[in-house]
């Protein structure tokens, strides 16, 4: 069975931030991982910022095609939570790297791209100019970055009335509460 280099590469950086807690992240430290050499790095990969864009570019592929599985637009909503959640682990200890710009970059740009594709799938924004459904995406995309940011254990507890919210917010607007 083949065996692809680049899942590799990808496989033995997210352990050396994760599990090892490098901060400064090298080419020496990944090919002495994957037992390979430099060259072999470069064949695949430019740098280190390469290979941190090939990872989000293949979540994000991942993460669409999970998502239009899905019924509809909130439980895409929470399929974007979930892998955020679930990439929490690897993105603060790469944050702690001195990739940490590249990073920062890369996450703003995957969150927005998925933005993207998930609003154009439920068919949001349809009825704004082009440039408001570019700020809203914008805006939205941050807020949930922020969100993710400041993630507490009460928001996993409470993870689907959060996704529901934020739902809510980016389809309608702010709900009017029940309760007096």
């Amino acid at each position: 069975m083949p065996v692809d280099m680049k899942v590799e590469i990808a496989k033995a950086a997210r352990k050396l931030l994760l599990e090892k807690g490098v901060k400064k992240l090298t080419v020496k430290d990944i090919v002495e991982e994957c037992q390979i050499t430099r060259q072999a790095f470069y064949y695949h990969f430019e740098d280190i910022p390469a290979l941190f864009r090939w990872m989000f570019e293949q979540n994000i592929a991942k993460t669409i095609l999970e998502a239009k599985a899905l019924e509809n637009g909130e439980a895409r909503l929470r399929c974007l939570f979930v892998l955020a959640l679930s990439a929490r682990p690897y993105v603060k200890k790469g944050m702690k790297s001195n990739y940490r710009d590249e990073l920062e970059q890369y996450l703003r740009q995957y969150i927005l791209s998925l933005f993207e594709q998930l609003c154009e799938a439920e068919g949001l924004y349809q009825d704004c100019t082009i440039s408001e459904a570019k700020f809203l995406l914008r805006y939205h995309s941050q807020a949930i970055l922020g969100i993710l940011r400041h993630w507490t254990d009460d928001d996993t507890k409470n993870l689907d009335q959060v996704v529901h919210i934020a739902y809510l917010l980016i389809t309608e607007g702010i709900p009017k509460s029940e309760k007096k």
